[in-house]
């Protein structure tokens, strides 16, 4: 099975595309990350939430809420508000790691 990811934010690195070439399953949340978002993209069944927009970081508990095994993984060049920083899982800066390359650790475990 592949693994499914939810992203949450814009994708200006184009790590939606690199997922899907290696084989994730990938949804996006339309607009804001709501929980009627998160849940329409599937978070519920989501083996990891992506997370693009620090600004939407209260997303991240939510999405905890909804699916508490969901890994959280933060992908932009802001920095992850401190009361963000315990549910994450990992936080990536684009500046340092390729679409390609997330896409390689996240879907290669």
């Amino acid at each position: 099975m592949s693994l499914r990811v939810v992203l949450a934010g814009a994708d200006d690195g184009d790590v939606a595309a690199a997922l899907d070439d290696a084989g994730a399953d990938v949804r996006r949340v339309d607009g804001i990350a709501t929980r009627k978002s998160l849940a329409a993209a599937g978070i519920e069944t989501a083996d990891v939430f992506l997370l693009t927009d620090m600004d939407d970081a209260t997303a991240i508990s939510v999405a905890k809420d909804a699916n508490a095994d969901v890994r959280v993984v933060t992908y932009a060049t802001d920095s992850l508000p401190e009361f963000a920083r315990a549910q994450a899982d990992l936080a990536l800066d684009p500046a340092l790691f390729s679409p390609a390359l997330v896409a390689e650790e996240l879907v290669g475990e």
